[in-house]
C-alpha cells in the first residue's frame, strides 16, 4: 500500500515553503513536500551567513547549475543559471533583496483577459500578509507588520551609499523613503531578507516553523521523475530517494519547482506541446503549447569603479580577514558577514516612453562578481544595472525522457530593438550618476567596462560579452484563461488547463516578469494560491493610490537629500 497525501507539493523552495505552511495550518489536510535537494542545515554557514552569498552558486551541493543554450545575440555564450538545490530553494542561495515590483506590474497582469483578480489591489493584501517590514512606519498602509517574513532595511550607512544617493539627485532623479511603498521610482535603502544577522529564507520563515505539525511531512533528497496520470487526473507522483524508485498517491499535485523545473516536469509527464512530446516518444496527456514558452528573465551587468578613499568593503574580501569576520558573525551575528551588502539602490525610467521604472540599480560598496571574483583594486564599488521588463522572450524544452538531463533553454537576451536600446540607456545613465560632484571624492576611475567602451555598439558588445543573468527566470507556465492558447494555468484556481487536480504555484505562473527581484512576488503569489487551493475567499482588495509618473507632483513621496 503506497502512502497517500491530500496535497503533494513538488519543490521545497520559495513557493513550496509557503504552501507547505499554509496548506497544513488548519490541521485538516495531510501535506507532503518533496524537495530534490538537501536540507538547509542551521549550521551551514554558506546558507545562513548573509555575506557568504557568492559561495553556493556553482557548487554541486547547493546549485542545479543550469546553463542556457548558446545565446544567439550574446556571441554564442552559454549563460549560467544558478538555482537553489536545497530546502528553501533559491531563497537559500540568492542575494536576499526584497523587491515587490511596481504596482503597475500588477495592473499589467490584471489588464489581461481573465486576470482581473491579479491587479495590484488584489495582490497588495497578500504582500501585507507575508511581510513584517521592520523599518516601515507601523501606520503605513502599503506595508505588512506581522507576517512571517521579517525584513530589515539598509542601513546603507557606508558613505559610498550616501554619495550614490546624492549623486542620483544631482543627476535629476529623486529620493524615495521606501521602494516597496507609495513610490518605487527613486533611490534609497532597500529591504532585505535578513533578520538579526541571518538569512531569512522562505524555509526559515514558513516551512521550518510548520514542520512540527503531524500533518506536514517534508522529504529532502527526493527527486521527482514524473506525475502518474489516469486520463487527465493525477493519481500520484513518482520520485527517487535513497537510491530507490518510490511512489506517493495524491489527492492533488502542486508543482512548485520554479520556472525551469516545473515546465520540465510537465513535459516529462505528457503535458505540453503534443508534437514536441510525441517526437521524444512521450504520449501527450494534454496538448498545451504554452508549457515552456514565454520564458522571461532579467539580464544585468556590473559597472565597477576604483575608490581612492579607504571606505569600501574591498579589504574584507582578503582571505586573511575572513576568519575574524566569520568569528564576529558566529559569536554575535555581527560585522561585515551579517549583511548581504545590497543595502540600497534605485529605480528609474530610462526614457519618457515608459510609464514606470524600466531600470533597477543595486549599489554595492565593494567591487566583486556574483561568483566571488574580485576586481583588482584596493578599494572599489559597483552598480548592478539592467532593463527590467524587456520584450525579449525565450523558451524551454526537454531534450529527452531522462528527468536528470537539463532542458534546452534559450532566453534570447538582446534580441529586440527595445532591449538593446534600454541597455545603452542603462550604461549611460549609470555613468551620468557616477560623474556627479557627490561621487567625485570616491571615484578614481571606471574599471569595467572601462573608458575604452563608449559608442552604442561598444556598449552592446560589452554587454553581450560580460552581462550575467540576474537569476529571475519566470513565466514559463503563465496564468491566463483557457481561451488563450498559450496560457497554462487558470488564474482563479491555479489548476493546469485540461487537468483535474494538478496546479502550478511558482514563478512559472507569472504572465510577465516584475520590474525587480522576483522572490517577493513569488511569495505573494503562493500566499494567494494557498487560499485558492483551499477554496477560501481571497482577501479583500485594497484600493489605494500609488505613485504614477505624471499624475503626482514631481516630489510626491520623496525625501529631499540634505
Amino acid at each position: 500500500m503506497s502512502e497517500k497525501y491530500d496535497y503533494v507539493i513538488i519543490g521545497g523552495g520559495s513557493a513550496g515553503s509557503v504552501l507547505g505552511d499554509r496548506l497544513s495550518a488548519d490541521g485538516k489536510h495531510t501535506v507532503l513536500v518533496l524537495e530534490a535537494g538537501r536540507s538547509d542545515y542551521a549550521w551551514d554557514l554558506l546558507i545562513q551567513m548573509p555575506a557568504a552569498l557568492p559561495f553556493p552558486a556553482g557548487k554541486r551541493l547547493y546549485d542545479w547549475r543550469y546553463k542556457s543554450d548558446p545565446e544567439p545575440h550574446m556571441k554564442g555564450r552559454r549563460v549560467k543559471h544558478a538555482r537553489g538545490k536545497v530546502l528553501g530553494g533559491s531563497s537559500s542561495i540568492n542575494g536576499m533583496i526584497y523587491q515587490r515590483g511596481n504596482p503597475l506590474d500588477y495592473e499589467r497582469w490584471g489588464a489581461d483577459p481573465g486576470m482581473e483578480s491579479w491587479s495590484f489591489a488584489h495582490c497588495l493584501p497578500y504582500f501585507k500578509r507575508l511581510e513584517n517590514a521592520l523599518a516601515a512606519d507601523p501606520d503605513d498602509e502599503f506595508r505588512g507588520h506581522d507576517g512571517p517574513v521579517k525584513l530589515e532595511r539598509g542601513p546603507a550607512t557606508n558613505p559610498l551609499f550616501q554619495a550614490f544617493f546624492e549623486a542620483a539627485v544631482e543627476a535629476g532623479y529623486s529620493r524615495t523613503p521606501d521602494v516597496n511603498g507609495f513610490r518605487q521610482e527613486g533611490f534609497g535603502p532597500f529591504d532585505k531578507h535578513v533578520y538579526k544577522g541571518r538569512r531569512m529564507s522562505a524555509s526559515r520563515a514558513y516551512l521550518r516553523p510548520a514542520m512540527k505539525r503531524k500533518n506536514l511531512t517534508v522529504k529532502t533528497r527526493a527527486f521527482v521523475t514524473g506525475i502518474d496520470f489516469n486520463g487527465t487526473r493525477a493519481n500520484g507522483v513518482k520520485y527517487r530517494r535513497d537510491g530507490k524508485d518510490q511512489y506517493v498517491a495524491a489527492g492533488e499535485v502542486v508543482l512548485a519547482g520554479g520556472a525551469i523545473n516545473t515546465p520540465q516536469l510537465l513535459q516529462l509527464s505528457g503535458v505540453g506541446d503534443a508534437e514536441h512530446l510525441s517526437s521524444l516518444g512521450i504520449k501527450p496527456v494534454v496538448d498545451l503549447p504554452g508549457v515552456g514558452e514565454n520564458l522571461q528573465d532579467h539580464l544585468e551587468a556590473y559597472i565597477q569603479y576604483s575608490c581612492p578613499l579607504p571606505v569600501s568593503e574591498q579589504p574584507n574580501l582578503n582571505k586573511a580577514k575572513m576568519p575574524w569576520i566569520g568569528l564576529q558573525w558566529l559569536l554575535g551575528r555581527k560585522g561585515p558577514a551579517a549583511t548581504n551588502h545590497f543595502e540600497g539602490g534605485g529605480f528609474v525610467r530610462s526614457n519618457e516612453e515608459v510609464k514606470y521604472p524600466n531600470l533597477m540599480f543595486h549599489f554595492l560598496p565593494v567591487a566583486v562578481r556574483y561568483d566571488g571574483q574580485k576586481a583588482d583594486t584596493k578599494h572599489g564599488f559597483q552598480v548592478h544595472v539592467g532593463p527590467m521588463y524587456s520584450d525579449a522572450r525565450g523558451s524551454l524544452k526537454i531534450r529527452s525522457t531522462n528527468p536528470k538531463e537539463h532542458p534546452s533553454m534559450v532566453y534570447n537576451y538582446l534580441s529586440t530593438e527595445q532591449d538593446r536600446r534600454e541597455w545603452i540607456e542603462a550604461v549611460k545613465i549609470t555613468r551620468e550618476i557616477m560623474s556627479q560632484p557627490a561621487m567625485a571624492p570616491y571615484n578614481s576611475g571606471e574599471i569595467s567596462p572601462g573608458p575604452s567602451v563608449q559608442t552604442d555598439q561598444e556598449i552592446l558588445d560589452w554587454v553581450a560579452k560580460d552581462a550575467e543573468t540576474a537569476l529571475h527566470p519566470s513565466c514559463t507556465a503563465k496564468m491566463g484563461p483557457a481561451s488563450d492558447p498559450m496560457a497554462v494555468v487558470d488564474p482563479e484556481t491555479m489548476k493546469v488547463h485540461g487537468l483535474d487536480n494538478v496546479r502550478v504555484v511558482d514563478a512559472s505562473a507569472m504572465p510577465y516578469v516584475t520590474n525587480g527581484n522576483i522572490h517577493a512576488p513569488v511569495l505573494m503569489l503562493a500566499e494567494k494560491a494557498a487560499d485558492l487551493i483551499l477554496g477560501r475567499k481571497p482577501l479583500d482588495p485594497i484600493d489605494i493610490e500609488f505613485y504614477q509618473h505624471g499624475k503626482h507632483p514631481a516630489d510626491a513621496g520623496t525625501v529631499k537629500s540634505n
